[in-house]
C-alpha cells in the first residue's frame, strides 16, 4: 500500500505504508543522507531519530541540503 506525502513542496507517492525517514531517504535516492537534515511536519529531526521515526500519509517532509563555501 502506498501513501501520499509532500516532499520539498512536491506531491509524492511513496510505495511503502509506514516507512522510516531513513527508508524514505533511500527510496528517494538521496545522495549522502548523512549530509542532509530532515524536517518532518515543521520539526527538524536529529540524526538518531531518522531510523525510528515513521512517515505517515499527509506528512510534509523537507530535505535540507547544506553547502559549504566562502
Amino acid at each position: 500500500m502506498a501513501i501520499e506525502v509532500s516532499i520539498n513542496g512536491e506531491h509524492a507517492t511513496i510505495p511503502l505504508e509506514k516507512p522510516t525517514v531513513l527508508e524514505l531517504l533511500a527510496q528517494q535516492n538521496v545522495d549522502s543522507p548523512e549530509m542532509v537534515s530532515v524536517q518532518l511536519n515543521g520539526k527538524i529531526l536529529r540524526k538518531v531519530e531518522l531510523e525510528r521515526t515513521t512517515v505517515s500519509a499527509g506528512d510534509t517532509i523537507e530535505f535540507l541540503y547544506f553547502m559549504g563555501g566562502g
